[in-house]
């Protein structure tokens, strides 16, 4: 029997072991969220609680001598286990968006995982130096429940081992970080230019990477590396002597985050491209935001340029509050570089004007503060780019290329992966807004989407880690949405809900709006709908895993 309680019990160990650390990994190997998203999905992993209690239940159940109560504790035990191998081979297959990614430090977590499932399971001889007729009693007999309580612990496993391996992965990360500030100081010539904001970031380091191609070489942080050990990753693995500029992408869901990132690289240049309610579950104001985004302002040196999107309400408030206060501000704070989207009127910085926007491209016309001034045209669609290009036209002319000089640039920005970024395929063009969306950028995409001749499908799950306001601003997301589209398709049923409220509201037809529990199922469907027109879907944001 107890056989038999191993054979189960080794595939569902390392089932749940797995599935716990993949949702560990994208919660950034963070206790809290670990803990929080756990009491948030409950009853994804009720079973493993429900395995925990009847391992205890079947250890104490040995006590009391009697084999048939111990039989029908190990027949509940197999199915259980049974149960959860199922349920979780089902689970992982669900769970692939982003498969784990088993770094090192996921395998030192597993590693000690394991080292702790043995050492409890052999702590009664180890520590007993038990006699052999004792093992049987003591070890053997209700080894069934504790297999099974084992299984069940994984839940909090991953916990456990985050705290044991906490100073390994301090002298780790320590390790690299001082590694990567040898390489940055053996590079004295290099320009450091840091991206922070609550959206718009990725994008404009790479447009920031396209411009100044055109007379530096240059590094970019890749993807949406943001993080520390991100950025440190970078610098150690491809900066080259050869490099002039890095561009720092800088992201933070804690205050003071930042500041660390900061202090790696040190940048001498700083862009802000935006503050809004983005990741408000972690941040827990927008007043918390502005001060985290400006802590890149705090960082920069005498004579580093601040670039600040002057269209974000929220940026020129702390811009105003900080100037008003009276105290000895850094020096970043004094002249900064504005930048706008639209006409500037008797504002100072860098603005564009005659701005047409089709689905075909955007053109417009920049200005710079020192009179010149140069017409662009772009395959970006959206008016919303307008004011992530013009940050980056703003970086590359203060950096002394001439607005002339970046007409080809521009032409050849592409969107970064997963921001409005239009395929064919199938006969159907997909604009794939799908990475992290928020309220801003959600309402910028369907009036995109909107400009389009034919039929519109977006297709959602809706935006999260936005706080206590998340339901609002999915219904307003619904509101924007209904003259915007011809289809809905909603994914994920309870979470969708204020979505339908706003489309309803606006007078959107409920019968074009349709709810699936999976992309998948809605993207099947929007291939399947018949009409002469060309479709065009827009994919608006892709929730993880752990959603």
């Amino acid at each position: 029997m107890t056989l038999i309680t191993a054979a189960l019990a080794v595939p569902a160990y390392w089932l749940t072991l797995q599935f716990n650390m993949h949702m560990f990994q994208q919660n950034t190997y963070m206790n809290g969220e670990q803990l929080e998203w756990i009491r948030r999905n409950f009853r994804m992993q009720w079973i493993l609680v429900f395995a925990m209690a009847f391992g205890l239940v079947s250890m104490l159940c040995t006590e009391l001598k009697s084999n048939a109560l111990n039989v029908i504790c190990t027949v509940i035990g197999w199915l259980t286990l049974g149960i959860i191998i199922v349920v979780y081979r089902l689970m992982k297959e669900m769970n692939s968006k982003k498969p784990l990614v088993f770094t090192a430090r996921v395998k030192r977590m597993i590693a000690t995982i394991v080292c702790v499932s043995l050492l409890m399971l052999l702590a009664p001889v180890i520590l007993g130096k038990l006699p052999s007729e004792s093992v049987r009693e003591l070890v053997i007999a209700p080894l069934n429940g504790f297999l099974l309580w084992l299984v069940g612990s994984q839940l909090f496993m991953n916990m456990l081992s985050c705290v044991i391996n906490r100073p390994i992965e301090t002298a780790v990360k320590n390790h690299y970080l001082n590694d990567a500030k040898r390489i940055l100081a053996e590079n004295p010539d290099l320009t450091i230019i840091g991206v922070t904001g609550s959206y718009g970031k990725t994008s404009v380091k790479f447009y920031l990477e396209t411009l100044l191609r055109a007379k530096y070489s240059v590094l970019v942080t890749p993807e949406s590396y943001n993080t520390p050990m991100g950025i440190v990753m970078t610098i150690r693995g491809q900066l080259r002597p050869s490099h002039e500029i890095f561009v720092c992408e800088m992201g933070a869901r804690y205050k003071g985050e930042i500041k660390e990132d900061c202090d790696i690289v040190n940048p001498h240049h700083g862009l802000i491209t935006s503050i809004g309610p983005q990741h408000l579950d972690t941040f827990g104001s927008i007043e918390t935001i502005k001060d985290t985004k400006f802590e890149l302002a705090d960082a920069l040196p005498e004579g580093g340029m601040l670039f600040l999107n002057g269209d974000n309400e929220y940026i020129n408030e702390h811009l105003s509050y900080m100037k008003g206060t009276g105290a000895e501000l850094p020096p970043a704070y004094a002249a900064p570089i504005m930048y706008h989207a639209g006409d500037a009127g008797d504002k100072s910085g860098y603005y564009a004007t005659d701005i047409k926007v089709s689905a075909k491209g955007t053109e417009f016309t920049a200005h710079a503060p020192d009179g010149t001034h140069c017409a662009y045209d772009m395959k970006l669609i959206g008016a919303h780019n307008i004011i992530n290009v013009m940050g980056a036209i703003a970086v590359a002319h203060e950096m002394g290329i001439a607005l002339a000089e970046l007409k080809i640039p521009v032409r050849r920005l592409r969107p970064a992966e997963h921001r409005m970024e239009m395929k064919e395929q199938g006969g159907v063009t997909i604009i794939d807004d799908a990475y992290n969306s928020n309220p801003i950028g959600s309402r910028a995409a369907v009036e995109t989407l909107a400009m389009f001749d034919g039929m519109r499908i977006l297709i959602t799950p809706g935006m999260v880690e936005l706080g206590e306001n998340e339901r609002e601003y999915n219904r307003l997301l619904g509101t924007y949405a209904a003259p915007c589209c011809d289809r809905v398709l909603l994914v994920g049923r309870k979470h969708t809900e204020p979505i339908k409220e706003g489309l309803l509201e606006a007078g959107f037809p409920e019968n074009k709006c349709v709810v699936f529990d999976k992309v998948e199922e809605a993207i099947e469907y929007a291939y399947g709908i018949k009409t002469d027109q060309h479709k065009y879907v827009l994919l608006e944001n892709d929730l993880p895993d752990i959603y």
